[in-house]
């Protein structure tokens, strides 16, 4: 069933095929509904950090052969590619060239963060960063902010409530954004009420009963419209109360304290339209939303499925139910991309229908890609991107449509050589001018390597087969260990 399509697009089943059976994507997609398994149930099962195979195992669901008739056909979203002159400046969706960067990790609140972090704005706008996602910056039980008290507290374990405006006066004086994080799924109560459970808000701004939280958490109002985040009151969204004073404290996010850009925690746990409601109150300049869902594994060795489009089927409804007004981390491109790179089955990287087999396979301008956070990587390690692999990754979503986030420790935490490799690709996606509508033409994929070219402006390959570009003028910009990144000689760009 074909479902409409935003900003004057048109639906079409399939990718268009160029030479050589290499599929050309125009960056952007959507299609149907389905439902998902509970958040971090894969986190439980190990994914695919390697718990449950050993490299060098065997190949485990390779289709013999991929064709565009092997898989059931993905609906894509196609978007009009507007000059980026011809832009508001403010539409940052439309613009498609944010490079974010978690500008922290789990450990990050057992220091002064603000002030640490005030002292690398110059050098991260400099290294061409334009948005920095904060963690949770108000009160909340546990240090790291994800289980939010008093929301208009701000003096926490990363800093000051001076120490905060400073940091983000600081960002906003140097031309880039900072990025809020919204954590609204749920709130631990001030004291006791119904059932002698602590879901009442007494003594404290947005004084809420128990009817602001969900029955089925413990308080007296309706059931939940998405996932439950267990052990902890759920906030009920369908209350009009509930999403006012959400809403007046979103406002002040935005207007009192100066953060531009929203990233909701836990989006899985209320239903997307209520996302929408949030941005049109408080008008962020960007927004993304953290939906995690559980992939396909098959086999007795708990194998990652080929095929993940009912996996990033169910993010591109998420973005569907707030009308395409959030963008979503691209969680299947981390499952699919960590797989690829750790047992070298290249082929995993190009869909049954020729395309990147991820949500920006899909919905490229909604896509943010990622190669780690805070979650899956730093010391909680749920679902790490194989380390002697990260750098591959990068070299895959700095150039690939979709909007690339950088994490923190591989900046700042890896050495020398893993930050100077991530910056240099950076500038190579800035150079050729690639974001998140940018055309891919998967070359090659399958068992030594992988290839693309986007935009005819880039060539990259992982894997160590021997694979270079062969027609052209093209100079090799970055080499490493199984992957390498060329564009063409300066003069031979557009202007």
């Amino acid at each position: 069933m074909e479902d409409p399509v935003p900003d004057g697009g048109a639906l079409y089943p399939q990718g268009k095929f160029s030479h050589a059976g290499a599929a050309s994507f125009d960056g952007a997609g959507e299609s149907t509904n389905r439902s998902g398994r509970s958040h971090r149930e894969e986190l439980s099962r190990g994914g695919t950090s390697g718990k449950f195979l050993k490299e060098g195992d065997a190949e485990h669901n390779a289709p013999d052969t991929i064709t565009p008739e092997s898989v059931d056909p993905v609906e894509v979203r196609v978007e009009e590619v507007v000059p980026v002159q011809e832009i508001l400046k403010d539409d940052l969706i439309q613009r498609g060239r944010e490079i974010f960067f978690q500008a922290f990790n789990w450990e990050s609140c057992k220091q002064r963060w603000w002030n640490l972090l005030a002292n690398r704005v110059d050098e991260l706008a400099n290294w061409g960063f334009t948005s920095l996602w904060l963690p949770p910056a108000w009160d909340s039980l546990a240090p790291q902010g994800y289980l939010p008290r008093d929301f208009y507290s701000l003096n926490t374990s990363y800093g000051s409530d001076g120490e905060l405006r400073t940091l983000l006066r600081k960002i906003n004086e140097r031309g880039i954004r900072a990025m809020a994080d919204i954590v609204i799924n749920h709130r631990i109560g001030s004291c006791q009420g119904y059932g002698g459970r602590y879901n009442r808000y007494d003594g404290m701004p947005m004084p809420w009963d128990e009817h602001a939280v969900t029955c089925d958490t413990g308080g007296l109002g309706n059931p939940k419209t998405g996932v439950i985040f267990e052990g902890v009151p759920n906030l009920d969204h369908t209350q009009e109360f509930v999403r006012n004073d959400l809403k007046n404290w979103m406002r002040w996010v935005r207007k009192d304290l100066g953060f531009t850009d929203f990233r909701f925690d836990f989006s899985k746990g209320y239903a997307s339209k209520f996302v929408r409601e949030f941005i049109d109150a408080a008008q962020p300049f960007i927004s993304i939303g953290e939906y995690w869902d559980s992939c396909r594994y098959v086999g007795p060795d708990y194998s990652l499925d080929y095929n993940q489009d009912a996996h990033r089927q169910r993010t591109v409804n998420w973005i569907d139910g707030n009308q395409g007004a959030s963008c979503a981390f691209d969680f299947t491109t981390k499952a699919i991309l960590q797989e690829a790179v750790w047992k070298k089955q290249w082929w995993r990287l190009r869909d049954g229908q020729g395309r990147p087999p991820g949500v920006l396979g899909m919905w490229s301008s909604r896509a943010v890609t990622f190669v780690d956070n805070h979650d899956t990587g730093s010391s909680q390690r749920f679902w790490p991107f194989p380390d002697d692999h990260v750098v591959q990754g990068y070299a895959y979503i700095l150039t690939h449509p979709g909007q690339p986030c950088v994490f923190w420790d591989h900046i700042y935490d890896w050495g020398d050589f893993l930050k100077g490799e991530i910056l240099r690709m950076i500038k190579i996606r800035k150079r050729n001018d690639l974001h998140s509508r940018s055309r891919v033409e998967i070359l090659e994929a399958n068992n030594s390597v992988y290839a693309a070219m986007i935009d005819q402006k880039v060539c990259m390959k992982l894997g160590d087969g021997d694979w270079s570009p062969r027609l052209g003028d093209w100079e090799l910009a970055i080499s490493g260990q199984a992957y390498a990144i060329w564009q063409k000689p300066q003069n031979l760009l557009p202007a």
